[in-house]
């Protein structure tokens, strides 16, 4: 979502902001802006340069237009309130002294407007955010202090949000608050920073304090100051990022994406390193205290969004049939507004690649208020709000994943909830002849995943035929329906092609309605009990001419390879693996198909990487 970085410090801090709103490029955005503390006739006073579109129209501008100064705020805006413009682009200020970024939506912005025009206040843009530069000018009117000012308009937000503000006439003076929207604290010496995200700070410092909801901070270039939700000052802990700065980069790939569909085998190494050995589950895997909540577990209710959504569909199959346990699960923004009957012995697990998805956040903090045994994450990111609210957290290994549309972090998830799923039937009393083949499986994976990867020629030539569509249909049974769907939503995410999903049972109930000679349709078939019944659905589609994409084990006798149907022959690698390894062709399609439409691969249009707002 939007991107905020903000710096004071001795030295000038343009090229600090820019630099840290490119590393923020990827998470999507239509905007782009910075304010900065400057000097004219001896007095201090805010520049405001913003563009709509690519940050290279900010740049360019700087470049005509140059801007210097030691404290400064910068924005990339995803819009929620008012049209991609320049108007409308952050940051936002009032009578020339305050200027604000903010990401999240404030849910009192109407009243707060109607208050702030009645008090003589002229409005410009559109958004919500502006209503909290004019409400800090209003209360500096009154009398008060710029951070008296400041924390009395935050306090009178309600919604989700991170902010900075600057004020001209405290030109070394940084305030940033966060309330559902991540924030956290850069420390340098003689330099202080914030940003949404770390990876904006890295080039400048590794050591960061991140802010907990509610928390208020003041910053110069000397001092750090935290004062929690009651306004009482407390002290954060100081945390080192591990983030390497190039695997930032694109590693000679034409897109982040196809980088990280490569990295996928070695993304699942670091995984399960030191976690599973040939004798299965290293004693690592989870401490002491996290088994004896596990023992405990008789249900468990999975919550997530999108792609990790997904992976908490193929769990389900897993540790249902493997463990066991009764599984549910549900899309977090549709959860969180129900009232669930939670059942005693339940455990509640989200998973997220950020861990900073707004509707999971909500959806974790409404079930640590409700009941459940116990909280459990599985997360990419070490120290981001779910990792830290969750009672445990079973951390992923992708790496940071720079493409809007995520692989490697559902590659991970899902060896994450394998290895979750072994634990589980272990302490339901698996039988260590299943285990050992399980664990086999897992060990496998890389190399098995590897091998799918060489299918990239074959999938291109696919990606040819499928490109000039306007829709396709998917279809997988049993634990490939979750890889269906979201072969489906990579499709649509990236390439712009509608496209959906079904159960393949499920054709005769409507959507073989659809199909016809122009409609490709796209199958997951697996070498598994399900395989006979998938074929006969794909002779429903043969005898109404549709075109067909079919993904096959090549271990399996499916008798489909005829001059109809556009095969596709892969190693899965094992039934309980298979999920994961049949996923890596289908994001290979949809990445070239949407390289032949012409899209912007990485930075889909309309979508951010981190959803942080509902």
């Amino acid at each position: 979502m939007c991107g905020i970085v903000a710096a004071t410090a001795q030295r000038d801090i343009v090229a600090i902001i820019l630099t840290g709103l490119k590393t923020l490029e990827y998470r999507g955005y239509d905007s782009a802006g910075i304010a900065v503390v400057t000097e004219a006739d001896g007095q201090p006073r805010i520049v405001v340069r913003k563009c709509a579109g690519k940050l290279e129209n900010l740049e360019n501008r700087l470049a005509e237009q140059p801007l210097s100064g030691h404290c400064g705020i910068g924005h990339t805006r995803w819009a929620t309130h008012g049209e991609p413009s320049t108007r409308n682009a952050h940051p936002h200020e009032s009578a020339r002294r305050v200027a604000v970024v903010h990401n999240g939506i404030i849910e009192n912005h109407q009243a707060l407007r109607q208050q702030l025009q009645k008090a003589g206040f002229t409005f410009t843009s559109d958004t919500d955010t502006e209503n909290l530069a004019h409400l800090v000018e209003y209360h500096r009117q009154q009398g008060l202090d710029f951070v008296a000012a400041a924390r009395k308009a935050i306090d009178a937000l309600e919604g989700a949000y991170a902010v900075a503000i600057i004020d001209a006439d405290e030109p070394e003076t940084i305030v940033g608050a966060r309330m559902g929207s991540p924030l956290v604290v850069g420390l340098g010496i003689g330099e202080n920073f914030i940003a949404s995200d770390v990876q904006a700070l890295l080039p400048v410092t590794n050591r960061f304090h991140y802010l907990e909801d509610g928390d208020c901070v003041v910053l110069t270039p000397e001092q750090v100051q935290v004062f929690n939700a009651q306004g009482k000052p407390v002290k954060r802990a100081v945390k080192q990022a591990e983030f390497n700065l190039e695997a930032l980069g694109k590693g000679g790939f034409r897109h982040h994406m196809l980088k990280e569909i490569h990295e996928q085998p070695e993304a699942i190494r670091k995984t399960l390193e030191g976690r599973v050995e040939a004798t299965g589950l290293t004693p690592w895997f989870v401490d002491k205290d996290m088994e004896a909540c596990l023992r405990q577990v008789k249900k468990i209710h999975i919550v997530a969004c999108g792609t990790s959504y997904h992976a908490g569909l193929v769990a389900r199959y897993w540790l249902e049939d493997i463990a066991r346990i009764p599984t549910r699960v549900e899309i977090a923004s549709e959860y969180r507004y129900r009232n669930p009957v939670i059942e005693d012995g339940t455990l509640f697990l989200t998973i997220s690649q950020s861990g900073e998805t707004a509707d999971s956040l909500a959806a974790l903090r409404f079930a640590k208020a409700n009941g459940y045994l116990a909280t459990l994450a599985v997360c990419n990111v070490a120290n981001s709000s779910l990792d830290r609210e969750s009672d445990m957290t079973l951390m992923t290994r992708a790496g940071p994943e720079i493409g809007v549309a995520s692989t490697k972090a559902l590659t991970t998830q899902l060896t994450v909830l394998a290895m979750f799923t072994l634990k589980m039937a272990q302490l339901n009393g698996l039988s260590s002849e299943r285990q050992q083949a399980l664990v086999e499986q897992l060990l496998g994976l890389p190399d098995t995943v590897e091998a799918a990867l060489g299918l990239e020629p074959a999938i291109q030539a696919m990606a040819e035929k499928i490109a000039p569509r306007d829709h396709a249909l998917f279809l997988g049974r049993g634990r490939h329906y979750p890889i269906a769907m979201e072969g489906a939503l990579k499709l649509k995410e990236i390439s712009y092609i509608h496209a959906e999903a079904y159960p393949a049972g499920e054709l005769k109930h409507g959507p073989l309605a659809l199909v016809d000679e122009d409609m490709p349709v796209i199958a997951v078939c697996p070498n598994d009990e399900l395989l006979e019944k998938l074929k006969s659905n794909i002779e429903e589609v043969r005898a109404r001419g549709g075109e067909l994409y079919v993904f096959v084990d090549h271990t399996s006798d499916h008798g489909l390879d005829d001059d109809r149907n556009h095969l596709l022959a892969l190693q899965a690698g094992g039934e309980f693996t298979s999920p994961v390894v049949f996923n890596v062709p289908l994001q290979l399609l949809a990445y070239h198909v949407a390289v032949l439409r012409g899209t912007d691969v990485d930075q889909p249009r309309n979508l951010a990487k981190s959803v942080t707002v509902e």
